[in-house]
């Protein structure tokens, strides 16, 4: 979910090409963090032309910069100029094939950012054109007939100097027909039943290509009346509607009649009850419309009927005191929980997407997080709220709670655990290429001071935590099935728990290798996985799970108003027992408060010197990127680890879950210090925003206490936050992980939820600045849809000063400056961004603040579609499918599916099962140079989905629309 600037380049001649007439393009992408003297600079190169074996970058300072050391490249400066050359292991780059590469400089005066750079000679940065293509038939979600004809069309443009050649029809089984001719269509007669991936491509004169987006329709072979969505919910005193259609073609005209069969007559058929389906209009969708009355309430049932066809069937709930935003979020929900749209899996898990080739932090569409789980909570929630039902809210939560938070037969040597001896120490490292990282116990390692308060308060070793990551198809085919069989198999049915990063700050998600939760050496070498991330003396078969603290306090805040709205229609009991599952969640999520090792927090260098915690002298009490727990397998004996960790990025931070735990009676969690605890944190999360807040009010990147993950000392001049150092990309650096806008989204939206119920003065100060900053970057026009809001951010400079809570709030950071790169359009940031409007505006009145979250959010809803919100989205950071995926020499394995991996493995080439994807060979045509305009899509990311059914509501319930 994060963005990468990036700069089109041009003009690239390949070093060692045996043609002299090799393609030319490349893009550059220079980033810099700077503090008082000295600065590191990051620089992404990417060939955009014919494969290089051997490349030279060049550049040039304005000013007085000096370099200091470099890596990833033989770094070199020659007065103003600056060389970077390959080092023998990145020596060669395919075409789409993106190297980083970084370096320490120090500088006085100015310190400004490299205009020019050339590429073994040759200038980069230069714009080109490409031609582009539209399908515009069929339409996405349409349904055909087996043998029917599915009229295909497209719009196609040149570039420049250029003419289109021909415009070619593909779905996933390979090329349907070409036109060479305006307009471009085919009537296409399907020959197979199922789902087909329905795309076009362009090819210019000048032999550019493109591809439009893809469309997914149905072809039935039954004779069936077709409606969606099949389930409704309808504010009272407003109408709805459902589409319905017909699978194929009839011989003479078709009467579709819908009426009432079961339910309450509070809501009526008062339109469309009688269609009529032509031999030419059968497949275009008509409306039925179902009115709530004004005090309706219950469920009804409709049927759509015609003869020789089978019936469809759309079930109807009428929701009392529900306004037009309400409405809105009613609608979004209907085609989210509709079945036909693809966002549940069959026991009811929330996909990552709907779409499956997906790579950013999931490497695929049908994988989930935590994070989708904590939205589907969130979402039903809502749901409770406008409709007075609250079994999908408690279902969400077992369901949660039955595949996400592992069993004790997950995790089975949790008794085995020692909290004076929680982990033993290896270090993490900057590259991917330093792992296996090498186990040294002699590093004093602290005491975990909760683990038996956490034992006494629920009497069970198991931790009470999501893990991150789950393979919802088994598609790689691990099987580790919660509570089930530890590697199970491919042909194990149901989700499964897997793993990703595991390898230091540089490892893109391009660059993993997925592993098993529950390794028991089944898959992998002869040790597993284990041995390419840990190098010990010897290798247990183990258990494993990682947490991600912002989903569990994203689940903690929706079961808070999930409290607060059941209570307000007097049913609080029936949320009463989630409600507590929730503060149970939020004792465990205190884990995340810790330093990785429990050593002390501040000025913690070096590993071997820096002394173990006691106490809660290892507790920064913010929210770090992961908490992790482990063991040996089996029950009896053995042994068990946890660690916490010491970065912290802002965009994680959860002041309302902080709030609700220490002030609502219906979360208070049992442990004994749990709501102390919580009570620093609130405050320490608040004093870290304004710690971090810019000089024009965007939030910088967050604190580690243990510098490059290897407690290492901080660069000279860094400023420090209760000691820990100032990080402007913490945890992940392919890409920064603060140059992603939806960061700011995410966790501004939290302080605005807090300020919104508490009307805490410190938190309005740093919205304040805050929304300051963002209303000039917003656009949006309800007339045509078009808006947009920030992408990319840039950063530059530091904070201020050391502080570490003496007086008040921090300094001012005029040091302190971010920039927008670029803006987007984006569905998900763009609704997130409204709800953060929308609870300041609601609370501080900021009359601006509002009207553009309503701006925002009516143009949003311009862009509806049959699956929910989207817009067209390329990716260029497609072309990385092909980057090699370092395997230390020597090394070789297999993926369950048979897939080798060894010194000479891929991203893909360890995901072979992606080739059966139906968008694989748009996606692949791009990687390897055939065409050169990246793919794009329309995705619907269940969180993005779900944020903007959330979005909506808020509106409605703040400003009383």
């Amino acid at each position: 979910m994060t963005a990468l600037l990036t700069l089109l380049c041009g003009g690239l001649t390949a070093a060692g090409a045996t043609s002299a007439s090799a393609a030319v393009a490349c893009k550059v992408v220079y980033q810099k963090n700077q503090w008082n003297t000295g600065f590191t600079a990051s620089l992404d190169i990417t060939n955009q032309g014919d494969p290089v074996d051997g490349w030279k970058l060049a550049y040039s300072y304005a000013g007085d910069q000096r370099l200091v050391n470099g890596w990833s490249a033989r770094w070199s400066q020659q007065g103003k100029d600056v060389t970077v050359e390959n080092e023998t292991w990145n020596r060669t780059l395919g075409t789409g094939a993106t190297v980083n590469v970084g370096a320490q400089f120090t500088f006085s005066g100015t310190n400004d950012d490299p205009s020019v750079f050339t590429f073994n000679g040759v200038r980069c940065n230069q714009s080109t054109s490409q031609p582009t293509v539209a399908l515009t038939s069929p339409a996405p979600g349409a349904t055909y007939a087996l043998g029917a004809t599915v009229p295909l069309a497209a719009t196609a443009a040149a570039g420049p100097g250029t003419t289109v050649s021909k415009v070619e029809f593909f779905d996933q089984d390979g090329l349907i027909a070409a036109d060479t001719t305006s307009p471009y269509t085919f009537a296409w007669t399907t020959a197979r039943a199922g789902s087909h991936s329905v795309y076009a491509k362009v090819t210019d004169s000048a032999g550019g290509t493109a591809e439009s987006a893809p469309a997914g329709i149905t072809v039935t072979e039954e004779a069936a009346v077709v409606a969606s969505p099949a389930a409704l919910s309808i504010a009272a005193g407003t109408a709805a509607t459902y589409t319905v259609k017909l699978s194929r073609a009839p011989a003479a005209n078709v009467t579709v009649t819908t009426t009432r069969t079961a339910g309450t007559t509070g809501l009526t058929v008062t339109g469309g009850g009688s269609l009529t389906f032509t031999p030419q209009n059968w497949s275009a969708a008509q409306n039925v419309e179902i009115t709530a009355g004004a005090s309706a309430s219950g469920a009804a049932t409709f049927t759509s009927a015609a003869t020789g066809y089978a019936a469809a069937t759309v079930t109807a709930t009428a929701v009392a005191g529900a306004g037009a935003y309400d409405q809105r979020f009613l609608d979004q929900y209907n085609k989210i929980k509709a079945p036909a749209n693809g966002y549940f899996s069959p026991e009811g898990i929330p996909y990552h997407s709907v779409e499956t080739f997906m790579v950013e932090a999931p490497d695929h569409g049908h994988q989930t997080t935590s994070e989708a789980y904590s939205y589907l909570v969130w979402l039903e929630a809502m749901y409770g709220r406008v409709s007075g039902n609250w079994a999908p809210f408690n279902a969400s939560w077992a369901l949660m709670e039955k595949y996400m938070i592992p069993t004790t037969a997950d995790q089975p040597s949790n008794a085995s655990y020692t909290p004076g001896k929680p982990a033993t120490y290896a270090a993490e490292h900057s590259e991917v290429s330093s792992y296996p990282s090498q186990i040294d116990g002699t590093v004093p390692v602290g005491q975990d001071p909760i683990a038996a308060e956490l034992k006494s308060a629920y009497g069970t070793d198991d931790i009470y935590g999501m893990h991150w990551l789950q393979d919802v198809d088994n598609v790689y085919g691990y099987g580790n099935t919660p509570g089930g069989t530890c590697e199970g198999g491919p042909s194990a049915q149901g989700p499964s728990y897997i793993n990703t990063y595991q390898r230091g700050s540089q490892e893109s998600v391009f660059e993993t290798i997925p592993q098993p939760t529950c390794d028991d050496f089944k898959y992998g070498g002869p040790n597993g996985y284990l041995d390419l991330f840990i190098k010990d003396a010897s290798y247990a078969k183990q258990w494993k799970f990682t947490n991600a603290p912002d989903a569990d306090a994203r689940a903690v805040q929706a079961a808070y108003w999930a409290n607060v709205w059941a209570k307000q229609q007097n049913k609080g009991a029936d949320v009463a027992a989630t409600v507590a599952k929730a503060g149970k969640m939020g004792d465990y999520l205190r884990y995340a408060f810790f330093d990785k090792y429990f050593k002390k927090i501040g000025n913690c260098h070096p590993a071997s010197t820096c002394p173990g915690g006691t106490g809660k002298d290892s507790a920064h009490y913010l929210l770090s990127w992961y908490y992790a727990w482990g063991g040996s397998r089996g029950t009896g004996g053995g042994w068990a680890w946890r660690i916490g960790d010491g970065a912290s990025h802002f965009g994680y931070q959860n002041p309302m879950a902080a709030y609700a735990l220490v002030n609502d009676p219906a979360l208070a969690p049992k442990g004994s210090t749990a709501k102390a605890d919580w009570q620093t944190s609130l405050t320490r999360q608040l004093q870290l925003y304004k710690w971090l807040q810019s000089a024009e009010g965007a939030i910088a990147g967050g604190v580690t206490n243990s510098w490059n993950g290897s407690y290492s000392a901080p660069p000279t001049g860094l400023p420090k936050f209760f000691g820990m150092a100032y990080d402007w990309q913490p945890v992940y650096h392919d890409p920064p992980s603060n140059q992603w806008f939806g960061f700011q989204v995410w966790s501004m939206q939290r302080v605005a939820e807090y300020y919104q119920v508490s009307g805490d003065a410190g938190a309005k100060a740093i919205l304040d600045r805050w929304v300051a900053w963002v209303l000039p970057e917003i656009t949006a026009d309800p007339a045509s849809g078009a808006y947009r809001v920030p992408a990319t951010l840039r950063w530059s400079g530091q904070p201020d000063a050391d502080w570490s809570g003496a007086s008040g709030m921090p300094p001012a950071n005029t040091g302190l400056h971010v920039s927008v790169a670029d803006h987007t359009d984006d569905v998900g940031t763009t609704a997130a961004l409204a709800r953060t409007l929308t609870y300041y505006a609601a609370k501080s009145g900021h009359a601006q603040a509002g009207q553009t979250a309503k701006n925002l959010l009516d143009s949003l809803w311009k862009h509806q579609d049959a699956q929910g919100v989207s817009v067209s989205e390329t990716k260029a950071d497609y072309s990385r499918v092909k980057d090699p995926v370092y395997v230390p020499p020597g090394w070789s394995g297999t993926m369950p599916n048979g897939d080798p991996v060894d010194s000479s493995s891929t991203f893909m080439s360890i995901r072979s099962f992606l080739k059966d994807d139906p968008d694989y060979a748009r996606v692949w045509s791009y990687a390897n140079g055939t065409t050169t305009t990246p793919p794009a899509f329309r995705y619907h990311r269940f969180w993005a989905q779900a944020d903007i059914a959330l979005a909506m509501a808020d509106y409605g319930r703040l400003f009383d629309e």
